[in-house]
């Protein structure tokens, strides 16, 4: 190993939390120790680490660590520089842990997306008023450097957009709902029994882990503070086969999307279901991976693509913010000082957009008069519209509408007036189309 290398004195990581991500670290520094050592111009080094239970097989040899059962003595040990929180969850131990790092002037690098999305605000700040660095560029879409992106190469345009698909499990369910055939339910079951999904699985499928990267990833495109509260959340669960049908038909995929965009109106951060044109990059996106659309107003549109979860990929991102500090590239947690953040105004009625709308009338006349009617009451016209073979053994008519572009509380009106007649069988389903 060339001389220079030890010019500079190792630094030394602490890492609280060995689950997957936490192994896969340890993987790299062990197995990678030369390559990071010529990279970093300094060795990179654990110390000490932390997790429930001491005694676990592993995989990899954590003996010559040494041992802290509080992950909080861990973060305050004198030979620990930079802490690294892979516990997870947004209060607790993590929350605890990172506070005493930052609070010693200790760095931190975390892929705790829950915790900076209820925390982060303080928490940057805590880091930058005691000459800390805080970096999380695994709490958002895995592997993919969208962080780096943005507060780096993108560091010279006016973000106008970020779009995407954040939440593989979700994106796997869609994309085999279509493939296969199988409903909803079964392909839920199907995530469970290969381990896909969170605990609780409503972090996943309800739109939530989505969400708290969505939050974070509008912090860093427009200066703002992170505010979860504002994301609008819908979830997967009542996405059928015959809307998956439908797009199809229309040249559309169903996609749980994430949107984020400074109006003059204010913040809208949205993490819905969407139907994106099947053509599209996002459209094309298959299985568990992720993919982030970033528009900047000097570059255009630049597509990240990867692994949004997994050992290999979530710990690559790790080691990146842990290899910067290495170097003493030394950024602010949000791209620019935590207090020059605005609070911005957020919004909940987004962007007007075309929808699609399926509707389930009982078969009598008059029926598509009422639904026409409340749809133009709230100012609401429609682009096209498609009545579908009704099933032998109900009095049903499935009818598709797709509306010119409309605001969502303008749709949410003439969905109202409908429900308050008597010619729906089940609540509509309304899904926004994107424009990507």
């Amino acid at each position: 190993m060339p001389a220079n290398t030890h010019a500079k004195a190792p630094l030394r990581l602490g890492i609280a939390g060995l689950g997957t991500v936490g192994m896969g670290v340890i993987k790299i520094v062990q197995e990678k120790a030369d390559l990071l050592a010529l990279r970093a111009g300094r060795p990179v080094e654990i110390v000490a680490v932390s997790a429930r239970s001491k005694g676990k097989d592993r995989g990899y040899d954590i003996s010559g660590y040494a041992w802290e059962d509080d992950p909080v003595k861990l973060a305050q040990r004198d030979d620990v520089d930079v802490f690294v929180e892979l516990m997870g969850g947004s209060d607790g131990p993590a929350k605890a842990a990172t506070q005493a790092a930052l609070e010693l002037g200790k760095d931190v690098v975390t892929a705790n997306k829950a915790l900076l999305a209820h925390h982060g605000q303080a928490l940057a700040e805590t880091a930058e008023s005691h000459g800390a660095v805080l970096r999380f560029e695994a709490a958002v879409a895995g592997g993919i450097p969208v962080m780096k992106a943005l507060t780096e190469g993108l560091a010279g345009n006016g973000i106008t957009r970020v779009i995407g698909v954040m939440n593989g499990t979700c994106n796997y369910i869609l994309t085999r709902m279509e493939a296969t055939g199988q409903g909803y339910n079964a392909l839920f079951d199907e995530c469970a029994r290969l381990g896909y999904l969170e605990a609780d699985p409503q972090l996943d499928v309800g739109g939530i882990d989505a969400g708290h990267k969505l939050s974070l990833l509008a912090s860093v495109a427009f200066g703002t503070k992170v505010n979860f509260d504002a994301v609008e959340l819908e979830g997967i669960e009542r996405i059928t086969n015959q809307d998956i049908a439908h797009a199809a038909d229309m040249g559309y995929k169903i996609k749980l999307l994430g949107v984020t965009q400074m109006t003059d109106r204010g913040l809208e951060q949205r993490m819905t279901p969407c139907l994106v044109p099947d053509t599209s990059p996002l459209g094309q996106l298959d299985g568990g991976t992720n993919m982030v659309v970033l528009e900047g107003d000097e570059v255009g549109q630049i597509v990240l693509r990867g692994a949004g979860a997994g050992m290999g990929p979530t710990a690559s991102a790790v080691m990146s913010d842990i290899m910067d500090i290495a170097r003493d590239i030394r950024l602010t947690t949000f791209g620019q000082p935590a207090n020059t953040l605005i609070a911005a105004t957020p919004v909940m009625d987004a962007t007007p957009a075309p929808y699609y709308l399926r509707l389930e009338l009982i078969d009598k006349p008059g029926v598509l008069a009422k639904v026409t009617s409340a749809l133009g009451d709230a100012g609401v016209s429609i682009d096209r519209m498609r009545q579908y073979g009704q099933d032998d053994d109900a009095d049903v008519a499935p009818v598709l509408i797709v509306t010119d572009p409309a605001p969502r509380a303008a749709l949410d009106e003439a969905i109202e007036a409908m429900v308050g007649t008597d010619v729906l069988i089940s609540p509509p389903v309304a899904i926004r189309i994107e424009k990507v």
